[in-house]
């Protein structure tokens, strides 16, 4: 039991990761910073963008137009960061109770 609440936190805190690397990626990418031309950008950021946009698209979609300010990632990490703090609670209440351990 205690690998498995192991492994959905560690899946969380990388997915969380990822999201923050698209957003860097993209803010990158839009100032020219990277060129987008460079085929080992390309692939990097077509990865993170296949892997985060599944997820961000709802959330896009509920959330009011602020510009061109995207804060859909920023959404999505605190509720990534609320599941696993109801993760650790759970872990913790089957702990105490003495349940699959």
């Amino acid at each position: 039991m205690r690998a498995l609440f192991w492994l959905l936190d560690t899946a969380i805190s990388l997915y969380v990761w990822a999201l923050i690397i698209a957003a860097v990626l993209s803010l990158l990418l839009n100032f020219n910073v990277l060129d987008s031309r460079n085929r080992f950008v390309w692939a990097v950021s077509d990865f993170f963008y296949r892997v985060t946009e599944p997820v961000l698209r709802p959330i896009r979609r509920r959330m009011p137009d602020l510009g061109g300010v995207d804060l859909s990632p920023l959404v999505l990490i605190l509720l990534l960061s609320a599941l696993r703090i109801l993760l650790a609670e759970i872990q913790v209440g089957l702990l105490r109770s003495g349940v699959g351990w």
